[in-house]
């Protein structure tokens, strides 16, 4: 498949879908069969700007996959396919691709590549389920505030208990001298 020589048109085409490859952080390839131009907009836009969602033939997609250095989804070439290209946060891209295929059954995720190594839909699936990377963030930032937090009172304690010691003394020094007096 590789060496066979390709038109003008479809070279541009090929590299353009390389480049695009190279440059996302995750591809998810999905199957659109029965949606309409309309929900495929609606889509599109449900995505957001750091995401392009893409019909692709078959044949060049493979080409530019495997230009790309990416392997492992030569089984998913068939059908109709579409390519989700995320720049931005692949939790969220994967999210809408969920969210839109339980509201329109007719798009199915058949997987994808995200860091440079093929995944299936579970898997796609399974990052649609993680938090965002502000939510993760926040958490560890809270986590890390907590274990300061104890580490601030663990270093007070000794000095705490230390001055709560010289007040028992001045106190037992103050009734003793009241006492003798």
């Amino acid at each position: 498949m590789a060496d066979k020589p390709i038109r003008a048109d479809k070279a541009t085409a090929v590299a353009e879908l390389t480049e695009s490859f190279r440059n996302a952080g995750a591809t998810v390839l999905t199957e659109y069969r029965g949606l309409t131009v309309s929900q495929l907009t609606q889509l599109r836009r449900s995505l957001g700007k750091e995401t392009s969602y893409t019909v692709a033939k078959n044949t060049l997609a493979k080409r530019a996959a495997s230009d790309a250095g990416i392997s492992g989804l030569d089984e998913l070439f068939s059908g109709p396919t579409a390519l989700t290209f995320v720049s931005g946060d692949v939790v969220e891209a994967a999210k809408g691709l969920r969210d839109f295929a339980k509201a329109n059954p007719k798009l199915v995720i058949k997987g994808g590549v995200f860091e440079g190594k093929a995944i299936s839909a579970a898997e796609v699936t399974k990052l649609a389920d993680l938090e965002s990377r502000e939510v993760l963030l926040a958490k560890l930032a809270g986590a890390m505030k907590g274990n300061l937090s104890k580490a601030a009172a663990l270093f007070q304690a000794p000095l705490a208990k230390t001055a709560r010691l010289a007040a028992a003394l001045q106190d037992k020094r103050e009734k003793e001298g009241a006492e003798a007096a």
